[in-house]
């Protein structure tokens, strides 16, 4: 079954496109179920990141083309308009873009470590729609294995800069003192608690958290001495703000232009920064045409990364001939399911041996037979049924000269050269 991995990134896809083909938490359960039931799809695992949309998938021979078909058809987008913008690796190649994937060094923030926490959910959520089997189960296994040497024998986390320490430096930049700003954060996943610590590290004179759910906002801003607020009262506090960092999990924009032109109204016209780093877009687009708003997106950041990628470029190298080893080693074990174990045929042609010849040694006893009369029967029938085809082959070996074959007799039954009467006497 030929193993696929299909997807688009921040590298070959703008934000406007890769929000269209992402998969919330709720949806992507659903999207598992209907990909795994197209035609000559036998696994299905989708990975779907403000950066990237991926699907890995093993499919039948014939059906390699299944997956991006099914892609543009969930999302209801033209036939082709996905063409220029998708990559494809197979087999060995969809390993390796895994593992480099789950190592963070495909991540827009060189080996940043927030990606393998996404890859685990993603496997979970899988394994709950029971959309894995042995091969792509052992495949996440050997994943997870890699990005943990990855980290411990490489520095390839060393000094990582994540995307939200990323925002954080940016608002820096604008703000040469951090301590005279109100800053307001959009959510309470992992990146916008990231941030809030690095904002809490430069001690930010004042820091909100809006959520949906207002208790995450509670924890949250309780653990780095902000005050929570609920999404819906958004309005009544966005003009308080110098700073806002968004990045949530809405489907729709959560910051409307109307919103932010009232809150620059109320601010008398002072520049508030603002950073969306989610996908899809927390902040509607047009925001950025407003005088007095600084709006950059996630693509935006991308200049301040690269900045910072080249003391990293080095452990990448490490990382790669880390990953290179890997590849191979689950791709023998992958080759391995396709090949005929010949230690497992003859277990199982001997199991079936001693389970005739038991029986009859059974019925014997049922018949009244003596016991050793039927142990005897049993040691020496099982014993000729298990050694009369390698006798067989042994003695046709020796009468035709095929050296070959009686060395390896010997070597399989772990015979020296003085028990096979080769020694020089």
């Amino acid at each position: 079954m030929p193993l696929i991995a299909l997807g688009l990134n921040h590298l070959t896809a703008p934000v406007t496109l890769r929000e269209q083909v992402a998969f919330d938490a709720d949806a992507a359960s659903t999207a598992l179920h209907e990909l795994s039931v197209e035609p000559g799809v036998e696994e299905a695992l989708i990975l779907s990141t403000c950066n990237r949309t991926e699907l890995y998938v093993c499919v039948k021979a014939g059906a390699e083309d299944v997956p991006q078909a099914w892609l543009s058809r969930h999302h209801r987008l033209t036939p082709g308009k996905l063409g220029e913008f998708l990559y494809r690796h197979d087999e060995d190649a969809a390993v390796r873009h895994m593992f480099r994937v789950a190592t963070g060094l495909d991540s827009m923030v060189l080996g940043e470590p927030q990606i393998l926490g996404q890859v685990k959910d993603a496997y979970q959520q899988a394994r709950v729609a029971q959309t894995l089997r042995a091969p792509m189960d052992r495949l996440l296994q050997h994943t997870f294995a890699v990005a943990k040497r990855v980290r411990t024998d490489t520095r390839i986390g060393a000094h990582t800069v994540s995307v939200a320490f990323t925002a954080v430096r940016l608002a820096e930049q604008v703000f040469a003192d951090l301590r005279q700003a109100c800053v307001l954060l959009i959510g309470a996943g992992d990146t916008i608690e990231l941030a809030a610590r690095h904002l809490a590290d430069k001690q930010v004179r004042r820091l909100i958290v809006a959520n949906r759910t207002l208790e995450n906002a509670q924890e949250l801003a309780s653990s780095h001495g902000g005050y929570a607020i609920a999404l819906h009262d958004l309005p009544q506090h966005l003009a308080e703000a110098d700073i806002v960092i968004s990045s949530t999990a809405s489907r729709t924009p959560v910051v409307t232009r109307t919103m932010v032109e009232k809150a620059i109204t109320a601010r008398r016209r002072k520049p508030v920064f603002m950073v969306d780093i989610a996908v899809p877009r927390d902040i509607e687009a047009s925001v950025g045409e407003l005088d007095d708003v600084f709006l950059y997106g996630i693509d935006d950041l991308k200049q301040v990364i690269d900045d910072n990628r080249r003391s990293r470029e080095a452990a990448a190298r490490e990382a790669d001939a880390i990953i290179d080893l890997q590849v191979e080693r689950y791709m023998a074990w992958r080759r391995a399911l396709t090949l005929k174990n010949p230690a497992l045929d003859m277990r199982q042609h001997a199991e079936a041996y001693r389970d005739e010849v038991l029986a009859k040694a059974q019925a014997m006893l049922a018949r009244g037979k003596p016991a050793d009369e039927a142990l005897a029967f049993l040691a020496n029938t099982l014993t000729n049924k298990l050694l009369h085809h390698p006798s067989a082959r042994l003695r046709e070996a020796a009468l035709n000269g095929d050296m070959e074959l009686l060395h390896a007799a010997d070597r399989l039954y772990g015979r020296s050269d003085d028990e096979q009467g080769t020694g020089n006497d």
